[in-house]
Order: C-alpha cells, then sequence, then structure tokens
C-alpha cells in the first residue's frame, strides 16, 4: 500500500495575495487554482511542479477562521522547506524581502534559518546534510 498526504491547508487572508507571495518571493509553483462557488476557490501550489505534496491556500470564510491566520500552529515552526542549495535559495527570499527570524545556523542535521510567509507562520528553510 503507498499513501501520501495530498495537500495541507493553510488559511490565508486573501487567495490572489497568498498566490503572489508564495510565487514570486518563495518561487514556488501555482498547481491549480479552480473556482469553486462564489466565495470558494480550490487553490494549490508547491516547491516544484512533481512535489507530491502541496499546500492548499484556503482563505478565511468565518471569524474563527480569521483568527488562525499567522498563527496556525501557535507561534511553532509550521512547515519545513527543504533545499538543495541552501544559500541560494536563502540570498534569493531575502533580496525579494522574505522576513527571516534569525541568522543561518549550522545544526548536526543541516543548515537551517527560520522566516515568516505573508502573514508570519513560520518555516524552516533548510538544506539536510549528506550522510
Amino acid at each position: 500500500m503507498k499513501r501520501t498526504i495530498g495537500a495541507l491547508s493553510l488559511v490565508v487572508k486573501d487567495y490572489d495575495e497568498a498566490i503572489q507571495f508564495y510565487t514570486e518571493k518563495l518561487n514556488f509553483v501555482l498547481i491549480e487554482d479552480r473556482i469553486v462557488d462564489d466565495e470558494k476557490r480550490w487553490v494549490l501550489i508547491a516547491p516544484h511542479k512533481q512535489a507530491e505534496t502541496h499546500i492548499l491556500l484556503a482563505q478565511a470564510a468565518s471569524s474563527l477562521q480569521e483568527k488562525a491566520i499567522g498563527s496556525q500552529t501557535g507561534g511553532r515552526v509550521f512547515l519545513f522547506l527543504h533545499t538543495d542549495d541552501f544559500w541560494r535559495d536563502y540570498n534569493n527570499m531575502k533580496s525579494k524581502g522574505v522576513l527571516f527570524r534569525e541568522e543561518p545556523r549550522e545544526e548536526i542535521y543541516g543548515t537551517v534559518v527560520v522566516f515568516e510567509d505573508l502573514y508570519g507562520n513560520t518555516w524552516d528553510l533548510i538544506e539536510k546534510k549528506t550522510l
């Protein structure tokens, strides 16, 4: 049996501003953008076209959902973006105005830095060490 996580939801304030941030500042690709009804779209993004796991951008539709924007994990790092070239991606993201919460550091598992998305959710950018 093969199972994968196809997507996870990220609550956002606005579909279009979220698409713009992820595609322009993080170099993600827009996988799908389909209208579901007058208020809802099915918007999938990913780090690259062949990624198995996508992020579903879910525009907040209630006050409870609006409260979750930017704090989906209560302040913990939410997502982990793995890269094959840390310094390429770090410098590219920094040049595009992505907010980093710290300086890059070396850990036993690789090179890592914490950054924020447009709403304040925290991510790790990681280049894992090869064993």
